[in-house]
């Protein structure tokens, strides 16, 4: 089993890497697994225009290396600060440039073929927040992921990301309810994706949103 673990934070150490180291040790708690952990800010990725959709497009060296790990894993973690709501400029930048792999020729159908997704993010607001706001200024994220054919299994906020007011810093290493939190969530996550890697099957609500996203795209098509 393989799973692609993808840093968006560009601090060293950083809040949201720290987190998804967690939740990478749970992972490996299940035995027989690779995990990837790449880190954005180290990698050169051009930003995207239509070109990039071209099959004689020169993609760049570290783009064509994530595309490999991305599609021959059988699940994806991303951790993310949030900044001004919303994700670093580079995972968005990403997320775009998928559409080159992550939909057909037609651009217009995801063939991920319900890969799944965890998504951790961090941010200095308190939790109240996520819900209130930053849930939906991120909602692109796991919108996307769904529209390319991923399955988000699952979503983790850590707020108040913040050393002092105005003063931003790790602060979740101090937090071992959250780190612990994360394993268990990665030992829960990585039992997903061996089932979906041996039989090919979602958990049960995973597989309903899946269903209802697939019948509500196909009512936009017909309205069109």
């Amino acid at each position: 089993m393989k799973i692609l673990v993808l840093i968006a934070g560009t601090n060293d150490p950083s809040n949201s890497a720290t987190l998804a180291s967690s939740f990478a040790s749970g992972i490996n708690d299940i035995g027989k697994v690779h995990i990837d952990i790449k880190s954005l800010k180290d990698m050169s990725l051009e930003h995207f225009n239509l070109d990039c959709y071209g099959d004689n497009h020169e993609q760049g060296e570290d783009f064509r290396k994530l595309k490999d790990l991305f599609q021959n894993a059988d699940g994806i973690v991303i951790a993310s600060p949030i900044w001004n709501f919303g994700v670093p400029a580079h995972l968005k930048n990403f997320i775009d440039r998928m559409g080159s792999f992550a939909l057909d020729e037609t651009r217009t159908k995801g063939i991920l073929g319900g890969k799944p997704f965890y998504l951790i993010f961090t941010g200095g607001a308190p939790a109240a927040a996520w819900t209130g706001l930053m849930k939906k200024t991120t909602s692109y994220v796991p919108e996307a992921i769904k529209y390319f054919g991923g399955s988000i299994i699952g979503t983790y906020f850590e707020g108040r990301c913040t050393i002092a007011k105005g003063k931003f810093g790790l602060v979740v290493d101090k937090r071992p309810e959250s780190l612990d939190h994360m394993r268990k969530e990665g030992f829960k996550y990585s039992q997903v994706v061996k089932e979906f890697s041996e039989s090919g099957k979602l958990p049960a609500k995973q597989t309903a949103i899946k269903h209802l996203y697939h019948l509500g795209q196909s009512v936009i098509k017909r309205m069109k």
